[in-house]
């Protein structure tokens, strides 16, 4: 569950100067408008929270159920449906939220899917330092993990221990960005510093 906020879409990376003059990286969000698709209640669903939706879908990649909630709601098929709570006004079916939510906050939390990077070494995936001994005929282990383990106790090897593997690919949170600037008339939002996440993908700006 996500407390107030919008679904945004990562437009990519760019730099702005600040009143001293130093130039700050940042990243420009496409955030909004989401439309208000559900509402649900304490009496009827055990919990209040808001869904809202973004970016208009193709109807034919609408499935029925789908498309009978949007009906419901009297809006386009959407691509991305997302529940946020703590919003302080009311609002009903059909009601648009846009950048302007943003208006005079400081910081912002981004939730987004970061890149996938496929199947990685331990040197990359989990920072080893890849430093072996490098003589006494060592030639190729560099970057190995080393013993994973002894052999007859325990006789295996444990959970969770860090090796190898698919690296990226997984939600993460990127905490106090400094919100540089608002632009309504573009619905674009400007945050200090990288987001995870592809150019074109889908994120969460929370307040």
């Amino acid at each position: 569950m996500k407390s107030a906020g919008l679904i945004g879409k990562k437009v990519g990376m760019t730099s702005v100067f600040s009143v001293e003059g130093k130039s700050i990286p940042c990243t420009v969000i496409e955030c909004g408008p989401c439309v208000v698709t559900q509402i649900k209640t304490v009496e009827n669903d055990g919990y209040a929270a808001i869904q809202l939706a973004f970016d208009d879908a193709k109807e034919k990649n609408t499935t029925k159920p789908l498309a009978g909630h949007f009906a419901k709601a009297g809006v386009t098929p959407k691509a991305k449906l997302v529940e946020f709570t703590g919003f302080e006004d009311e609002y009903k079916l059909g009601d648009v939220l846009d950048v302007n939510l943003f208006e005079g906050v400081p910081f912002v939390d981004v939730v987004g899917i970061s890149k996938g990077k496929g199947f990685q070494g331990v040197v990359k995936r989990h920072g080893f330092s890849g430093v072996g001994q490098t003589t006494h005929g060592q030639h190729n282990r560099a970057r190995k993990p080393g013993s994973i383990g002894a052999c007859s106790t325990p006789s295996r090897v444990f959970k969770g221990l860090r090796m190898a593997g698919r690296m990226g690919g997984e939600q993460v949170t990127v905490a106090n960005l400094a919100v540089l600037k608002v632009i309504p008339e573009n619905n674009l939002l400007l945050v200090k510093g990288s987001i995870p996440g592809t150019k074109g993908s889908y994120v969460i700006i929370e307040k």
